[in-house]
């Protein structure tokens, strides 16, 4: 595996690559991401994982020093599993002018997450068409668990990067239900029990979520006695009638985002 820390470096080692895959991270690798980079090896000939803690994504600046940061670990995880290349930039890289403050993305920005954590969804793809615009992949790849992000990046990179393809990936999940993310890292044995009871009673009860049989003010209070600290939404939408152009079948999920402490967890079900 090639560690490459210079942008200048990176575009000259890969510009001749036909069929690369991008995997972007913020790092604290787990088999989430693991099975995003499997995929990108097995359908590419090369393939490139960044590592990058985005700041302009991060609603506030103490959520953003305690990400996890676990470099050593990450490289080893990485040349296990056969990555070709890991490019570790620096801010001044990726934002030598500062970031695009007028990205324009998909209206569904506005619901779920991107109602609470203003300028997130920017952030977001303000950095993944800088990287693409870098690396030039072929494919790139997305978990389902951050399903918004998905969605709004899916629309974003058809209409601008028309060459790259978006691989979206099942959420994995850890053997007590709950969705792997790098923020588990954060939680203790007791929270981890906590969120995988409320997997466990968004599941069981998911169908009369949808119809309605539930009303979601009963299934907060139940998630409130279960340990959460704090709730930002539990909502349900029909997915094929999120982003344009709609798909005449309906597929319903229940949405769901939540405090333990100060560590937010998101979920789809």
């Amino acid at each position: 595996m090639k560690i490459i820390k210079n942008k200048n470096k990176l575009i000259k080692l890969i510009h001749k690559e036909k069929n690369l895959g991008f995997v972007p991270t913020m790092g604290a690798i787990h088999l989430g991401h693991i099975s995003l980079i499997k995929k990108a090896l097995k359908q590419c000939q090369k393939t490139i994982v960044t590592i990058f803690v985005n700041k302009p994504q991060f609603h506030n600046t103490s959520d953003f020093k305690s990400y996890p940061r676990l470099f050593n670990r990450d490289i080893l995880f990485l040349k296990r599993v056969g990555v070709n290349y890991l490019y570790l930039p620096k801010d001044n890289e990726i934002y030598p002018k500062g970031f695009n403050k007028k990205i324009k993305i998909s209206s569904f920005k506005k619901k779920l997450c991107g109602k609470f954590r203003p300028g997130h969804f920017e952030g977001v793809v303000d950095v993944i068409d800088r990287f693409i615009k870098i690396i030039k992949p072929s494919r790139i790849y997305f978990g389902e668990k951050d399903f918004q992000q998905l969605k709004i990046l899916e629309h974003f990179i058809k209409i601008n990067h028309s060459n790259c393809k978006i691989v979206a990936c099942k959420t994995i999940r850890d053997k007590n239900g709950v969705a792997l993310s790098s923020r588990n890292n954060l939680l203790n044995n007791k929270e981890k029990i906590i969120a995988s009871k409320i997997y466990k009673l968004i599941l069981q009860k998911k169908i009369k979520i949808i119809k309605k049989k539930i009303l979601l003010a009963s299934i907060k209070k139940e998630i409130f006695q279960l340990g959460a600290d704090k709730i930002d939404y539990v909502k349900v939408y029909n997915v094929n009638k999120l982003i344009k152009p709609f798909k005449k079948r309906n597929n319903y999920k229940v949405f769901i985002a939540y405090y333990i402490r100060s560590i937010r967890l998101i979920d789809n079900i």
